[in-house]
């Protein structure tokens, strides 16, 4: 994806690049043949009536577990939680878990505190979900019921194409669960093409930011998950120390640290999550930050920089399946630009195993 990619054979970020490229196929892949087994494992799972969902996660996953949780609060009206794992791995706690589901997130399905942690979920009387990318993982093998998210082998080691598979997999979860037929996704296939094709805009912008010592990125409502996993991304394989808020968040404190020179990224989504984040922007115009934006033509206008997504009549609960996409590709092209590879960030493993 980098203007100095020759044709073939072996580049620094080739891996992750092609993981990129491969998400529109995939995302078809997903709504095609992934839907029905995904609507029959939400019905079963709705007919047991949970009261609460607890959302168990690490990194990446972790990310789009947030995400499952503002898509449950806010079309089911169902009381969410993010797990403590350590409460059980490490404490060895037994909690009431009559009732509840919980639904853990995992890439490779083989860190063995989540492993653990479902296992024990079960004991204690959960509804126990996986949602893997391997369906003959340890995760598998403990949890009640399993979603295949079908994203295919990821061997980079920054995460992209099973984050996004993630997100669509978990879309149409709650969409079963709540008797919906997921139609709002079936958009995101040909828009993740035309967002991906813009790789020559983004490189611009990678140049202009190359440099940065710190980047502070925000968001609101289904647009926070997606500032946490641009900050992940920015962080791991480019190493720029990225620290993400939610706008409300940043506004009780950290916006003291913002200047004109480390850049803000604001990921806008098109929709009320945008309207309640418009206040942060003024601030942030207000103390003349250098800030880039992610979302609708208007704000981009109104911004130093900016990436326009094409989410005109795209629901806002589906829309960060768009949102994080220019963003893996600045991490990638920030990270080529600054001599180092994004297929290998140092001191990371593809399975991290906490305990």
């Amino acid at each position: 994806m980098s203007a100095n990619d020759p044709a073939g054979g072996e580049w620094p970020g080739r891996i992750m690049s092609g993981e990129m490229a491969e998400q529109p196929g995939m995302l078809a892949r997903i709504l095609e043949r992934g839907a029905p087994v995904v609507r029959e494992t939400a019905e079963r799972i709705a007919a047991r009536n949970p009261r609460f969902v607890l959302l168990t996660a690490r990194g990446t996953s972790d990310n789009a577990a947030l995400y499952a949780k503002y898509l449950l609060e806010i079309t089911m009206g169902l009381p969410c939680g993010l797990a403590s794992m350590s409460t059980t791995t490490a404490y060895g706690a037994k909690p009431d878990l009559r009732d509840v589901l919980v639904v853990t997130v995992s890439q490779s399905g083989g860190s063995p505190d989540l492993v653990a942690s479902t296992r024990a979920a079960r004991e204690a009387g959960a509804v126990t979900l996986a949602v893997t990318n391997n369906p003959d993982s340890p995760l598998a093998a403990v949890s009640e019921y399993h979603i295949d998210i079908l994203a295919g082998p990821e061997k980079a080691l920054p995460a992209t194409k099973t984050y996004t598979a993630s997100l669509l997999s978990l879309y149409l979860f709650v969409q079963g669960l709540r008797g919906g037929d997921g139609s709002a996704a079936a958009v995101l296939p040909d828009l993740a093409e035309t967002v991906l094709a813009r790789k020559d805009e983004v490189r611009t912008l990678a140049a202009r930011y190359r440099f940065a010592e710190r980047m502070v990125i925000t968001s609101r409502g289904y647009g926070y998950p997606t500032a946490k996993e641009a900050a992940l991304k920015l962080m791991e394989t480019s190493y720029i120390p990225a620290l993400s808020y939610s706008g409300a968040d940043l506004l009780h404190g950290p916006l003291a640290m913002v200047d004109n020179i480390s850049p803000v990224i604001a990921v806008v989504p098109d929709g009320r999550g945008g309207e309640a984040l418009r206040p942060v922007l003024d601030r942030l115009r207000g103390r003349g930050a250098d800030l880039f934006v992610v979302g609708p033509k208007a704000q981009v206008a109104a911004a130093s920089a900016g990436f326009v997504l094409p989410t005109a009549g795209v629901e806002e609960e589906v829309q960060p399946v768009l949102e994080i996409l220019p963003l893996q590709m600045l991490a990638y092209e920030v990270t080529i630009a600054r001599g180092q590879d994004p297929d290998a960030p140092r001191a990371l493993a593809k399975v991290t195993e906490t305990r």
